[in-house]
């Protein structure tokens, strides 16, 4: 028997963590958007198991699919981002295959999206605050 490969279980609270950092929300933001408290948030992120009907309501507050969280994968994501074949150029140089890309049109990407993220962040500051 392998002892290197064991099988990874899902960490469910693990997977909403994870994906809250990446859509740049907090726990409270999170709290608020679901109708728990920030602790109880953080109880859910701590928790490997999380009920259906806990995982549907801050599935809907992240604007995901209950099944992205479940089944969201983060070594595969970050592969999948670095792998990604957009903006970049494949050169077979004889010596193996390199990948060119124009570190310009990356920073402006990565602008961009921090920027739709921020606007997404005061958007949703602004409809609490009424």
């Amino acid at each position: 028997m392998d002892t290197y490969f064991k099988p990874r279980r899902t960490h469910i609270g693990k997977n909403i963590s994870k994906l809250r950092n990446l859509k740049g929300i907090k726990q409270e933001a999170l709290a608020i958007e679901t109708g728990f408290s920030q602790r109880e948030i953080s109880d859910i992120e701590n928790s490997e198991t999380v009920a259906d009907e806990i995982l549907a309501k801050i599935a809907e507050a992240l604007n995901i699919s209950p099944e992205v969280i479940k089944s969201f994968d983060e070594t595969y994501a970050f592969y999948s981002i670095d792998n990604k074949l957009e903006n970049v150029e494949i050169k077979d140089t004889g010596h193996g295959i390199h990948q060119v890309f124009n570190p310009i049109e990356k920073v402006v990407e990565l602008y961009e999206r921090l920027l739709a993220s921020e606007k997404e962040k005061l958007e949703f500051i602004k409809q609490q605050s009424k």
